[in-house]
């Protein structure tokens, strides 16, 4: 009985390993190559547009995208607003701070390719481009987009606890965590490295820089956190640069952080500490090149992840709200 038991779980699992792969496969570079020829120049105006507004949006992307695909997969679940009986992902507590230019530059470049293609292109596709181009502009390298995500028609605040990484995490959590995700150690090293842009607000890293200052934290740095962060009066909306040296610019000046002991979250700054991923950040932050050239390919990895395809989900007309 047990061997049967056995056998039915490793055929699911076999099963659940074929769809994804399925899911992959039906992503393709040129399949909009027809009923919508133009749709990566037309969002990639839209993002450089936007850019020209504020340089933030990569960051904000960047970060929009990632959520995304954790949650439900890369289906842009996490565009999708609340009603009066649905609290959507995007008002989770750990997304609150989610900024809404990232949000606008997805609803922009949606408006553009309406315009051109209706009804044709989803939202979780033009999510995917428009961090692929954004990223290019702040100095990463973008990657050659594979297209053909549905949309999702779900989208939960509670399914977003305990499916994203959390600060004081480990690498020994955050090994987990990503390899039941298909991500190897190698690779959460490498994805940490979207730290190179954007910043974290205050509560984030309070508990490192007061009371005893966090050991593996640069004490000169800590104490300059606390003119940006005070303990009385705290303005919530208040952030910091994750990358305190080149915060504007993608490049690996992030890992060069981390040996000097400014890493600003402790879930980075452990990627140091620890001595299984000590070599990897070593060997980034030594090679700029190699780093840009990995992290592509991984954005190209994770754009696949749990992917909804065929009669799977739908193409949002508006990517706030499900059709």
């Amino acid at each position: 009985m047990e061997r049967i038991k056995g056998s039915t779980c490793l055929v699911l699992m076999l099963v659940a390993v074929i769809m994804v792969d399925l899911c992959q496969a039906q992503l393709s570079t040129t399949f909009y190559s027809k009923s919508c020829p133009r749709v990566k120049a037309i969002v990639k105006d839209a993002m450089q547009k936007k850019f020209s507004e504020t340089r933030v949006v990569a960051a904000g992307t960047l970060r929009l995208f990632f959520h995304d695909c954790m949650i439900e997969g890369c289906d842009g679940s996490v565009i999708i607003a609340s009603t009066n009986t649905n609290k959507a992902e995007k008002d989770a507590d750990d997304n609150l701070s989610l900024p809404g230019d990232a949000f606008d530059a997805v609803f922009r470049a949606k408006a553009a390719v309406e315009k051109q293609c209706p009804n044709t292109v989803s939202c979780a596709d033009i999510l995917t481009m428009a961090t692929s181009e954004l990223l290019q502009l702040i100095g990463g390298r973008g990657w050659d987009v594979r297209l053909g995500r549905k949309d999702g028609r779900v989208s939960l605040a509670s399914r977003v606890p305990g499916n994203l990484p959390n600060v004081n995490m480990s690498v020994a959590q955050l090994t987990s965590f990503f390899k039941t995700r298909g991500f190897s150690q190698r690779e959460l090293v490498v994805l940490s490295g979207g730290h190179s842009a954007g910043f974290a607000h205050c509560n984030k890293f309070m508990d490192r820089i007061y009371g005893r200052i966090d050991p593996t934290m640069d004490t000169g740095y800590a104490r300059g956190l606390r003119g940006t962060c005070p303990q009385r009066n705290l303005d919530p909306t208040v952030v910091a640069n994750l990358d305190t040296t080149t915060s504007t610019t993608f490049d690996n000046v992030f890992y060069q952080n981390l040996k000097s002991k400014k890493g600003l979250l402790r879930s980075d700054q452990v990627l140091y500490t620890d001595p299984n991923t000590k070599k990897v950040v070593d060997s980034f932050a030594s090679d700029n090149t190699a780093f840009l050239i990995e992290f592509a390919a991984v954005m190209d990895k994770l754009s696949a992840f749990k992917v909804k395809t065929g009669s799977q989900g739908e193409i949002r007309k508006n990517c706030g709200v499900i059709n």
